[in-house]
């Protein structure tokens, strides 16, 4: 159950769904490639706007949903970031003409939005219903914790999925865009673009980012209205970000280090409010456990905060330092 006033949570849907349409459905369909000065100022904006909203849920709500904002808008915008990895290859896979490539992210990002409202209400009906459901989300991100360490340093590849594959088999596809056209005549045919391909590659990988951000952000809070709030900032603005750091994802190293420690911590505390709240007859009787001790959710946006902030950090220093043996080694 929601702590925010009822007026207040629907008048902040409404103001984010103008600044949604607005970011994505208006300026996110001019084919253009932003200026970087374009890009900050954008980043800026939402940035600036997710702070105030904060403050703002602090003052109707209290502190508790207001941090539990903060430490949910953090996460979820950290594995925004991480994800943008995998935009850039599968742009890079298709061809995606870079002038095309932002209108391309604003179907992408409005894909994922609807997806993550849809695993958010799934989310909201499992805990309410079933306190043992936390057990799998925190083993879920021990494991993609894990996973994330065990791949680092790996090249990250895209694979087509199953469905593309029978797509292409079954419609004919040419291999050249036309504009932001999902269908095109070639040689007195009618044939579907690349553009549709790319669309379904983008979605069905948000599918998979979905799996990810929603069990870390229910680990924060139970307000379907905060994890709402806190996904919608994350995706605001997330365009700007991927044509800022472009050319700069690869030297974000320790990233994925980050992000590994903040899930991991997430699924911990998941498992230890399971085990607190705890009805499996296997487990202690069916009785809960009450000496497991509740991480405060100070102590979660702290651990979020210094994980994300040094992982980013260390990566800031390691690249300035090979660039400066690059200019050195260039000198002798």
């Amino acid at each position: 159950m929601s702590e925010t006033p009822l007026p207040f949570m629907v008048v902040s849907l409404v103001v984010l769904a103008l600044f949604f349409v607005v970011d994505l459905l208006v300026i996110g369909r001019r084919p253009h490639v932003p200026s970087t000065g374009e890009c900050v100022r954008h980043i800026a904006f939402f940035v600036v706007m997710a702070l105030i909203f904060g403050a703002l849920i602090w003052k109707v709500a209290g502190s508790k949903p207001a941090i539990e904002f903060y430490s949910g808008w953090l996460t979820e915008y950290s594995l925004s970031i991480d994800n943008l990895f995998v935009f850039v290859i599968i742009m890079s896979n298709f061809a995606v003409p870079l002038r095309l490539q932002r209108y391309v992210l604003s179907i992408g990002i409005t894909i994922a939005l609807l997806l993550r409202g849809v695993f958010i209400l799934a989310g909201t009906a499992l805990i309410t219903r079933f306190t043992w459901v936390f057990f799998i989300f925190g083993f879920f991100l021990l494991y993609t914790a894990w996973n994330m360490v065990s791949s680092r340093g790996k090249q990250e590849e895209y694979h087509e999925n199953g469905l593309i594959k029978i797509l292409r088999r079954v419609i004919p596809i040419t291999s050249h865009y036309d504009g932001e056209h999902l269908r095109t005549t070639f040689e007195g045919k009618r044939y579907f673009t690349p553009m549709l391909v790319v669309f379904l590659a983008i979605g069905t990988t948000d599918v998979m980012f979905a799996f990810d951000s929603i069990p870390a952000i229910f680990g924060l809070t139970k307000d379907p209205f905060i994890v709402f709030t806190s996904n919608v900032f994350a995706l605001l603005g997330l365009q700007q970000l991927y044509f800022l750091l472009g050319s700069l994802l690869d030297k974000l190293e320790y990233l994925p280090l980050g992000l590994a420690v903040v899930l991991a911590f997430i699924g911990v505390k998941l498992i230890m409010e399971a085990l607190h709240g705890n009805t499996l007859p296997f487990i202690n009787g069916g009785r809960s456990l009450a000496a497991v001790p509740e991480i405060p959710t100070w102590a979660s946006l702290l651990v979020i905060v210094l994980a994300i902030g040094i992982s980013a950090l260390a990566s800031v220093l390691k690249s300035r330092q090979q660039s400066f043996e690059s200019a050195a080694q260039g000198e002798k």
